[in-house]
């Protein structure tokens, strides 16, 4: 039973993996045609290319992750797993935070406030986008220094067992959960006030519609909404991410045997997976080409028979 339960998780964690490379890669090739084609790129899709390729990252480093639990654990060695964990913050953070980011910048150039500041800030949107970039670079230091500090600390677990050693592997990993936790709730906070700020923004415009005797469906209406229903998929999706690492991390040491974290792991996964496919569908050229593909496709297979 237990083996069963293994070869059903590890099928959709393949299925995820195959299905989430995919759709970034997919991602990352029409926004690099484009930008051979037109010789620019604009901002919002450098967020999202950048976006895409740091979660190609996260999910070789999950799937890497999910084959030495599950299947190798010899594999797993201490100086294997510091750089895989490494890798892993690395990705995830990059990840995070473009995520972030191409949230901030819909709101920024969408959303209409007759605030001065809010009108400096959507004036300057580029370069407030790249600011928040370069700040996190501060949490992703943090983050990395106190992983290799814990990984350091856990090497030496038998070369003493002193109060003092024991206190600062306390301390050390405290240290880490509680940097994790941050370096989470940070943008997590910063994408759900975007999202209000959209939705107070979208309330105000309908509203004036209302006033003035104009219908609802207008093409600042559909704007705010799209870019809505992409902000709240992000957010769902990062709170589910965030809710299965925080419960890996607490089943760290049984990881491999511990079915609930296991499950999460795979549930984890839909976060780098499903939130491209998200992204395809909201965005129209994205979604006209992924259209156009899978039409292509299916003639292709139609010759071959």
């Amino acid at each position: 039973m237990l083996s069963l339960l293994h070869s059903i998780l590890s099928i959709l964690v393949i299925a995820e993996f195959v299905l989430g490379n995919f759709a970034n890669v997919f991602i990352a090739l029409v926004n690099g045609i484009n930008w051979v084609k037109k010789q620019k790129l604009s901002c919002a899709d450098g967020i999202l290319t950048a976006l895409v390729v740091s979660r190609i990252g996260l999910l070789w480093v999950i799937l890497l992750n999910w084959y030495a639990t599950v299947f190798n654990p010899g594999f797993y060695s201490s100086e294997v797993r510091t750089i895989v964990y490494i890798a892993w913050v690395v990705s995830n953070h990059f990840g995070l935070w473009f995520g972030t980011s191409l949230s901030i910048l819909y709101l920024l150039k969408i959303a209409n406030f007759s605030n001065l500041f809010f009108l400096h800030l959507k004036w300057k949107a580029k370069r407030v986008v790249l600011m928040i970039l370069l700040g996190s670079l501060v949490f992703l230091v943090c983050h990395l220094a106190v992983v290799i500090l814990e990984e350091k600390t856990g090497m030496n677990e038998y070369e003493g067992n002193s109060t003092w050693v024991i206190n600062l592997r306390e301390t050390v990993h405290l240290s880490n959960n509680t940097v994790f936790t941050i370096v989470h709730v940070i943008p997590f906070t910063m994408s759900l006030m975007a999202l209000l700020l959209l939705i107070f923004s979208l309330w105000k415009h309908l509203r004036k519609m209302q006033l003035s005797g104009k219908g609802s469906q207008d093409a600042s209406t559909k704007v705010h909404v799209r870019a809505m229903q992409t902000v709240i998929s992000f957010l769902l999706l990062f709170f589910i991410y965030f809710l299965a690492q925080i419960i890996s991390k607490w089943n760290r040491n049984t990881q491999q045997n511990n079915l609930v974290g296991m499950f999460f792991q795979v549930l984890g996964l839909l976060y780098s997976a499903s939130h491209s496919f998200i992204l395809i569908w909201g965005n129209k050229k994205l979604r006209q080409a992924i259209l156009s593909f899978l039409w292509q496709l299916r003639c292709w297979l139609e010759e071959r028979k």
